[in-house]
């Protein structure tokens, strides 16, 4: 499920499977009370701002929830929000206690439910507790199928999707409560040699050089089989998702460090909601069977040695799932499984955060390994350079730097590394700093021309309240709001800008940067971040065929892998927007594959 060109927690972490929130019931003649029939509102603090609700009560039953207003939309909080009100409704719940793996987001709709519900006079505390699953809706009413996905992130859904429409019957299992994975979290800009957005900016471009951009970012150590196949595949990948699926990109590019040109689209929004969205509506139409909070936990193979059952877990209940044809693994990444992350690489242990889904753990690479799998480049473990210091989460205002719109400087006000370098290379300049973190500074001209500030309206408000980005007149001010030495950023900044006189950036010499543009008028920006985990390039090796391979370099009959599950395409580092070509090129292949 994890994937992706730049994950991101848009506006909640993807719950956990079997999310359980305790819940308080028995309304009227059960509770000892009755509420005056009406419709209340009730509001609680979210994520990004207040979230408010209508709820329509009787004398002793919810009847009705409405969102009034939030700021926390996206295609993840709908899902949750539809599922918390289906529960809500259906087990007549109204307040919460002991969240387990819930986020802040999840908690305020109980909350602004639970403050209409007392306004309409019922008394929270003579409730009788029980238990409410976001997937009580999900029933297994079937076991055998032609093929089976594991994952319903993108390379899950891109597997799907090719597959059913080869003609097969598919089932994708997802252990998250909502569908999505890492790519509904990412930015989800894709690599795409050749594209139109860069023939209308006279950007020339082919897959030959992506091809080398790949091999030289992963230091070489990357498989050149697999990344010729990504490299070529890249530019249909990207007019699948738009022509195929629906997916619309906004009218700019995105310039990722590593790359040799610009040639990244972004979805609509900037994120990859759009993505997810329309790999959603094409699963459905096509009648592919999904089931939400199913763990896989084993892959069986028959008496002919071919990869042909799953083995899961639904709400306490163990199932076993027939695959006729093929399986498919793309289950993601382990960043978020801690003790994965600390066995292939010490260095990656719990005092660095990770930007990843909390179902990010390994699942599938796992279950390969149990079944004989080849695993590779486990111990590749990239981090991105500016994500949130408290969260992890990826801040996604800082895409202004990808635009060569602003300067990182450390505490002391000073440049110590070029801005749109690798991401390993940033992120290890950082660590090097006075407490591990980087300030991004920008000008009013760069957050007009980048549109940061309107594209990522919520996360923008969310940061300058949590006073990791500052905003002010002079640069002096936002200095100081920052903690960064005001004298010192001004001397950078006159520094930067006299570079952008002279049309060269003397202190890197970066060859890839376009002239540097000079910063001008106020207001002015700062925003403080750290890197934290974001993808894991090791996992299972597979061939062009996307087939699983063992530890003989042998496929393993009837069972593929695509996405982060996968190893040595990436080789030591991936670089930016390579990941979600990556999931549609190879989740393609897999998806025909398992189909045939």
């Amino acid at each position: 499920m994890s994937v992706i060109s730049r994950k991101r927690s848009l506006l909640l972490p993807i719950l956990l499977i079997g999310l359980l929130l305790t819940v308080f019931t028995g309304c009227g003649k059960s509770g000892g009370q009755s509420m005056k029939p009406g419709t209340y509102e009730g509001e609680a603090e979210g994520m990004n701002g207040p979230l408010k609700v209508s709820v329509k009560v009787s004398e002793d039953k919810i009847e009705d929830i409405e969102i009034l207003s939030s700021e926390e939309t996206g295609a993840l909080t709908e899902e949750v929000f539809r599922q918390l009100r289906e529960g809500i409704i259906g087990q007549q719940g109204l307040t919460c206690d002991a969240v387990s793996g819930a986020s802040t987001t999840t908690e305020a709709y109980i909350q602004a439910v639970s403050d209409a519900v007392v306004k309409a006079g019922a008394t929270l505390k003579n409730f009788k507790a029980v238990k409410l699953s976001l997937d009580d809706g999900v029933r297994i009413d079937r076991t055998d199928f032609d093929v089976i996905v594991v994952g319903a992130g993108g390379a899950g859904y891109s597997a799907a999707i090719t597959a059913a429409e080869n003609g097969a019957d598919v089932l994708m299992l997802e252990k998250m409560a909502v569908t999505g994975g890492n790519t509904l979290i990412s930015g989800s800009a894709i690599a795409a040699p050749g594209n139109d957005l860069q023939k209308k900016e006279g950007i020339e471009d082919s897959a030959d050089q992506l091809y080398e951009d790949i091999l030289k970012g992963g230091d070489n150590k990357n498989d050149p089989e697999l990344v010729r196949v990504l490299a070529d595949g890249a530019l249909p990948a990207y007019e699948w998702l738009r022509d195929d699926l629906g997916v619309k990109f906004e009218d700019h590019l995105l310039f990722f460090g590593g790359h040799s040109v610009k040639r990244s689209p972004v979805p609509l929004g900037g994120s990859g909601e759009e993505t997810i969205r329309k790999m959603r509506a094409k699963a459905a139409s096509l009648g592919i069977t999904v089931y939400t909070g199913t763990k896989a936990t084993a892959l069986v193979k028959d008496d002919a040695g071919k990869v042909s059952k799953v083995e899961a877990e639904h709400g306490g209940e163990q199932h076993v799932f027939t695959a006729k044809k093929g399986i498919v693994l793309a289950t993601g990444g382990f960043g978020s499984n801690l003790e994965m992350r600390k066995k292939y690489d010490p260095s990656m242990d719990e005092k660095i955060l990770s930007t990843d889904s909390v179902g990010t753990t390994g699942d599938g690479i796992q279950m390969a390994e149990m079944l004989g799998a080849d695993l590779v480049d486990m111990q590749y473990i990239q981090t991105y350079p500016t994500c949130h210091p408290d969260t992890g989460r990826l801040l996604y205002v800082g895409d202004v730097r990808l635009m060569g719109r602003g300067i990182l400087v450390n505490k002391e006000g000073n440049r110590f590394v070029e801005e749109l370098e690798r991401r390993d290379v940033i992120s290890k300049a950082t660590a090097d700093q006075t407490g591990g973190c980087s300030y991004l500074f920008w000008d009013e001209d760069a957050m007009k021309d980048s549109k940061v500030g309107s594209i990522y309206k919520n996360e923008y408000n969310s940061l300058l309240k949590a006073g990791v980005l500052h905003k002010a007149d002079s640069i002096e001010e936002v200095a100081e709001a920052a903690g960064v030495d005001p004298a010192q950023l001004q001397k950078t900044v006159d520094r930067f800008n006299g570079f952008a006189k002279a049309g060269v950036d003397e202190d890197f010499h970066y060859e890839k940067r376009k002239p540097p543009v000079a910063f001008t008028e106020g207001p002015y920006y700062i925003m403080r971040s750290k890197p934290a985990v974001h993808h894991t390039m090791g996992g299972i090796r597979i061939n062009a065929e996307a087939q699983v391979l063992d530890k003989d370099g042998k496929p393993i009959q009837g069972l593929y892998a695509a996405g982060e599950t996968t190893g040595h395409i990436h080789g030591t580092n991936r670089l930016g927007s390579v990941a979600i070509a990556d999931i549609v090129v190879f989740g393609r292949i897999a998806g025909k594959g398992a189909s045939e």
